[in-house]
């Protein structure tokens, strides 16, 4: 079991809590615990760290939407290794840039600065439409996508002769010193004269026109685990976009979806179906085949099995995600298959078995009045 805290919980909110909510509740513990106002404070620095994941994952709709499902083993992809969370407080400062507005506090340490260099490429989404045998056993997926890969002609530098800028002296950053209610202010901007890059290229690539990446098509193989539903999500770590001349390249998110089966509605890991039963074996009972997820099911129907009733079959239906020992159940509503087209000695049998029950039919119908009458009188 987790450890952890409940995200919500570290942020103050309710569950129902809105974007600009935990926007709002997650700034005021940032500025509460920052490091630079808590100087040597394990305890803040903790608590810094525990609201910017708490943030980070509850900010994010499809993150939130796993957690509110399985909690703190839903998130990390389907693997259950959990949130990855932050390498440190510049980490921290850079992904939440537009919240902290690059500042810093007094005593020369500037809270919000990015990372010199080139930046990260973008993260990449797509679609993985999975049968039910397919979520039952897991399966391995071969894609095809466009995406940026590092240009193999400079290496992914963009070009040659490449120098330190002069404007930010490589830094990538130029800064304006305001103050504040919090002591001096640091606001950072990335740099106009080389876009945030740190380096100037004199020499651009001309395969790449001195981006040091191409756009190009890729095959890729994903391995898919049993148990996963619609909404949960791969991810695989730099599959991405490669950043410009040189940058980490970023994710792809594999977004899963069910795909609607003929048979079978899906709830979760439960599976529900109806089956056309002949009249006969529902009234004398007997066994029955229906088709399962990857093999034939033998059902034994009682006699005098009625019309609409529910059989349960523990077990059969499709694994938990992260626990796929368990399973769910398959329900199946059995209706009678009435026939369409007779045989001369079965229009024969049907007349002799209507012969035969007319008087338990007139009885049930006498009794259905009778109730019928006595229910007006009231």
């Amino acid at each position: 079991m987790s450890s952890k805290r409940d995200y919500y919980e570290v942020l103050g909110v309710a569950k129902e809590a809105s974007a600009d909510e935990l926007r709002r509740a997650y700034k005021k513990l940032a500025i509460k615990y920052h490091p630079d106002k808590n100087p040597g404070n394990k305890e803040a620095e903790e608590k810094f760290k525990e609201a910017a994941e708490a943030y980070d994952v509850l900010s994010d709709e499809k993150k939130r939407a796993q957690y509110d499902r399985f909690g703190h083993a839903g998130l990390g992809g389907a693997g259950g290794a959990g949130y990855q969370g932050f390498s440190g407080f510049e980490d921290i400062f850079s992904h939440f840039s537009d919240i902290f507005g690059d500042f810093g506090v007094s005593g020369g340490r500037r809270g919000g600065r990015r990372r010199s260099g080139p930046p990260s490429g973008q993260d990449l989404q797509i679609r993985i439409q999975l049968n039910l045998k397919e979520i039952l056993e897991g399966t391995s997926k071969t894609v095809k996508i466009r995406r940026y890969r590092a240009c193999i002609h400079c290496g992914g530098k963009g070009g040659s002769d490449i120098s330190t800028c002069s404007t930010c002296g490589g830094t990538g950053e130029v800064h304006r010193i305001t103050q504040s209610l919090f002591g001096q202010m640091v606001n950072v901007a990335p740099c106009s004269a080389c876009q945030g890059m740190g380096e100037q290229v004199k020499k651009p690539c001309s395969h790449c026109k001195g981006e040091g990446r191409v756009r190009e098509e890729s095959t890729i193989t994903i391995k898919i685990p049993p148990g996963l539903a619609e909404g949960n999500y791969l991810t695989l770590r730099g599959e991405g976009d490669a950043g410009p001349r040189g940058g980490a390249a970023g994710d792809i998110i594999a977004v899963i979806v069910d795909k609607p089966d003929n048979f079978f509605k899906r709830n979760g890991i439960d599976l529900y179906c109806s089956l056309e039963v002949p009249v006969a074996k529902m009234v004398l009972g007997g066994k029955v085949r229906l088709p399962g997820i990857n093999e034939d099911l033998e059902v034994t129907l009682a006699a005098g099995t009625e019309a609409g009733q529910t059989l349960r079959l523990k077990g059969r239906g499709l694994p938990e995600l992260n626990n796929t020992s368990r399973r769910g159940d398959i329900f199946v509503d059995v209706m009678p298959l009435i026939p369409q087209r007779l045989s001369p000695r079965e229009r024969e049998l049907y007349t002799e078995l209507k012969e035969l029950s007319s008087g338990e039919d007139e009885k049930r119908e006498d009794s259905l009045l009778e109730n019928l009458r006595n229910f007006f009188k009231k």
